[in-house]
């Protein structure tokens, strides 16, 4: 993964670290989530990837008894993870690492569990299912959730903005084949709902850009991120019917 220039990290830090999510979910979907899965072991090891500040990473600490480590590239995200770890006093089974997802480091089957939510698609969701399956020991899991179109025939404004952002968007069908392809048996899957995209994300989001377009007013590249966000919340409010996230929970068969 190419590296990111310091500005955007910086401009990152400021414009999604102060919101509870850092992209769509909530504890409600990750919990129905978590109960699609079969039997885990009494303590399985969990890899929790794009973990962002942690709120999905909390949550999971709750549903198990296990051990978590919690993935990301941005040291504000991985110090903000940790603050809440030590205050929630699960510093002795939940820890962080920084490592990009496209170059991680861990042995071949390894865990019980990978989680990620909103973010294989940024090493492309097909190569990420073929990364976490190898990672996955064999009756492992995986629960994911990726951007789908929800309809074959969405409309123009939304397929160009989407072809200018994210060109591979697929429908859920097409990502269920997918997974299915990539060795993973589907054990559910459902669409997030749209409260999921504004309580924790888009809401306090449109509460931090307009300051930040104060702070950063002499930076046309941060300028034009902010832009752009404006742009995606216009689009959802106006397309949301047609798109969105697919949460799918998968299962690497005991097996080949």
């Amino acid at each position: 993964m190419e590296e990111i220039p310091q500005l955007v990290q910086q401009v990152m830090a400021d414009q999604y670290g102060p919101l509870p999510r850092q992209g769509p979910g909530s504890p409600a979907s990750t919990r129905k989530a978590f109960s699609l899965l079969g039997p885990l072991p009494e303590r399985p090891l969990v890899l929790d990837i794009g973990c962002g500040v942690g709120a999905q990473t909390m949550e999971l600490a709750k549903l198990t008894s296990g051990h978590i480590i919690a993935l990301d590239i941005f040291d504000w995200a991985l110090d903000r993870v940790s603050e809440k770890v030590v205050r929630a006093g699960l510093a002795d089974r939940v820890h962080t690492t920084r490592q990009s997802m496209d170059a991680m480091d861990f042995r071949d089957e390894t865990f019980d569990l990978i989680w990620s939510e909103g973010a294989l698609y940024i090493i492309c969701f097909a190569n990420a299912l073929k990364i976490c399956r190898a990672l996955l020991k064999p009756g492992g899991y995986l629960a994911a959730s990726e951007l789908c179109w929800f309809s074959d025939d969405p409309p123009d404004e939304a397929v160009a903005f989407f072809e200018a952002g994210y060109p591979d968007i697929k429908t859920v069908a097409d990502n269920a084949r997918l997974i299915s392809g990539s060795g993973l048996e589907i054990l559910g899957h459902f669409h997030l709902p749209d409260c999921d995209w504004w309580d924790d994300y888009y809401t306090p989001m449109s509460k931090v850009l307009p300051a930040l377009r104060v702070k950063y007013a002499d930076a046309p590249d941060a300028i034009a991120m902010f832009d752009d966000t404006d742009a995606e919340m216009a689009i959802h409010k106006k397309y949301s019917e047609w798109y969105g996230y697919e949460f799918f929970v998968c299962r690497r068969p005991l097996s080949p």
